[in-house]
């Protein structure tokens, strides 16, 4: 990971000063909206009902860049989401949880709910609560 004091902007918004396990790049709730075609308000409305995580960074409620891909928020993490939030996950739980590396999946939950892995992510987010 690049330090987040001297990392440059990236082409989805500014750096973000980073903690363990974070994304090394982020999304404003302004882009987000840009990047779905929605409004801010259905974006604010996305992130209480479950289907995308936002966490303050710097101030700054940030979407990590890796879940809002192709134009639509990554298939399997509303559902990802939701069993962790059940579980008693808060949302910076879940944003490490996401970005924990795991040999297992080859990188990261997060990266692998891009992929053909989707469905063990969403089985193991499922056994967190057990």
């Amino acid at each position: 990971m690049t330090d987040p004091a001297t990392a440059p902007a990236t082409a989805a918004g500014p750096a973000a000063p980073a903690a363990a396990d974070d994304p090394t790049e982020w999304l404003t709730l302004p882009d987000v909206a840009e990047r779905l075609d929605v409004t801010i308000s259905k974006v604010h409305q996305m992130i209480r009902d479950r289907e995308l995580l936002a966490v303050r960074r710097d101030g700054i409620r940030r979407v990590p860049a890796e879940l809002v891909a192709n134009n639509t928020v990554r298939k399997h993490l509303p559902g990802v989401l939701t069993l962790l939030h059940d579980a008693n996950f808060s949302d910076e739980d879940i944003l490490q949880w996401l970005y924990r590396p795991d040999d297992s999946l080859s990188g990261t939950p997060a990266a692998a709910l891009g992929g053909d892995r989707a469905r063990e992510v969403k089985r193991r987010a499922q056994a967190e609560g057990f």
